[in-house]
């Protein structure tokens, strides 16, 4: 039940248009007195938000354990005794949890953080516990990394162990672009590579709210196609369908699936976001969970399908452990509008056409700018949010969506 004073701490390094979202979600809890942590001056936030807050603390480095920790202590004599301490960044997980070990907050303890950050330990966990998941492999130099392929064949998949939202991820064809990839990152044994058996099927996302180690609460969402598909063709405009049918039957196995890979993890109180693919024989592997929200504007579609500030919820589930599960009342998906060509934004062409087939359909628009630079990520440089009750007329909107919008570099 919410007091009337709760205090707690807020972690952002940088305050991002999403980190943003969440940390004004929390401050605006009745009950609740937040302090905010960050690399950010005071001055970078909104009047709206700082008039929110109960205190601001600016730290050096965001993801400095013993600088948070310096600073949530700080805090403490202004705003009491952290009850929680939180932050929406998959590169926080640890860090925060040491800083709870350390001054004796509730909340997720390193070892069960770094099983979902580390993940290579994580395959290693869920293996044991029974969970399918690609094999894998640590290569801290050019004859593990052999090794590996001895085993599993080409393709497969390089990337950081600590990585996030497919960031340094490469797809390895053969034994030069292995080669290639190792001279560009060479791994060591302070910073091996994280080698994977590439999976070929239909990707998608499992997004879990859990309460004391029981999950309570579910979505799910297609990849239309795979991160990784995209960010190998940058002509692709990615987008992700999340359907309405989330209780369905075909997807009984990896709701199993899920709520087992949660408990062997060690997830307590949180949001989790896994990826995870259906083989072509209609088989499941897992591949990573992240203890945190999903990135890519998710919480924002998942918002949309249920008709309710899923941000506020995930404050609510992080200070309070209080969640009530919502209906879904619609389908959603997102098309991410990603620029062709080079330089800077020009043009967005086929707007009037979208806008006459499927403008009823549209609930949330961040167009790019004319002179924007392009951004390095696969979401693009802006998207466009759709949903109805029927989950088939959002995906067929979704493909023609992309077929009618470009967006123009020069």
């Amino acid at each position: 039940m919410e007091s009337s004073s709760y205090p707690a701490v807020f972690v952002a390094p940088f305050l991002a248009e999403t980190t943003t979202r969440f940390v004004e979600a929390a401050a605006s809890l009745p009950g609740v007195s937040l302090a905010l942590v960050s690399q950010d001056p005071a001055e970078r936030l909104t009047p709206s938000l700082r008039s929110k807050l109960a205190a601001h603390w600016q730290i050096e480095d965001g993801l400095d354990p013993e600088q948070i920790a310096a600073a949530v202590s700080q805090l403490a004599g202004r705003i009491g005794p952290p009850r929680r301490l939180l932050g929406a960044l998959e590169q926080l997980q640890v860090p925060l949890a040491r800083v709870r070990e350390a001054l004796g907050i509730e909340g997720m303890r390193s070892e069960a953080a770094l099983n979902f950050r580390d993940k290579s330990r994580m395959k290693d966990v869920l293996r044991r516990g029974g969970v399918p998941c690609a094999r894998h492999a640590l290569a801290s130099g050019a004859a593990d990394a052999a090794a590996f392929v001895r085993e599993v064949g080409f393709p497969l998949v390089a990337k950081p162990p600590a990585g996030a939202a497919a960031r340094n991820t490469f797809r390895v064809e053969n034994h030069a672009a292995l080669e290639e990839v190792l001279r560009a990152l060479p791994p060591t044994s302070e910073q091996p590579m994280l080698l994977e058996e590439y999976v070929v099927g239909n990707e998608h996302s499992f997004d879990a709210v859990s309460v004391r180690g029981e999950p309570i609460w579910h979505s799910l969402t297609h990849y239309l196609p795979g991160p990784l598909e995209v960010i190998e063709n940058p002509w692709i405009q990615w987008t992700v369908l999340l359907p309405r049918e989330v209780d369905a039957r075909r997807y009984d196995d990896i709701r199993r699936v899920g709520a087992r890979a949660l408990k062997v993890l060690g997830m307590g109180t949180g949001l989790s976001h896994m990826e995870w693919f259906r083989r072509r024989d209609g088989s499941l592997a897992v591949s990573e969970i992240a203890a945190r929200p999903p990135g890519a504007q998710f919480t924002t579609l998942i918002s949309y399908a249920h008709d309710v500030d899923f941000y506020r919820a995930w404050a609510r589930l992080m200070i309070f452990d209080e969640f009530d599960p919502p209906p879904r009342r619609y389908a959603a998906g997102i098309a991410f509008l990603r620029a062709q060509g080079r330089g800077r934004v020009r043009g967005i062409h086929g707007l009037s056409e979208a806008q006459r087939e499927m403008g009823s359909l549209v609930v949330e628009v961040k167009l790019p700018q004319p002179g924007q630079l392009p951004a390095s990520s696969y979401e693009g440089e802006g998207y466009v949010v759709l949903r109805h009750p029927r989950t088939e007329v959002v995906e067929q909107a979704l493909r023609r969506l992309v077929t009618l919008v470009r967006v123009e570099l020069g």
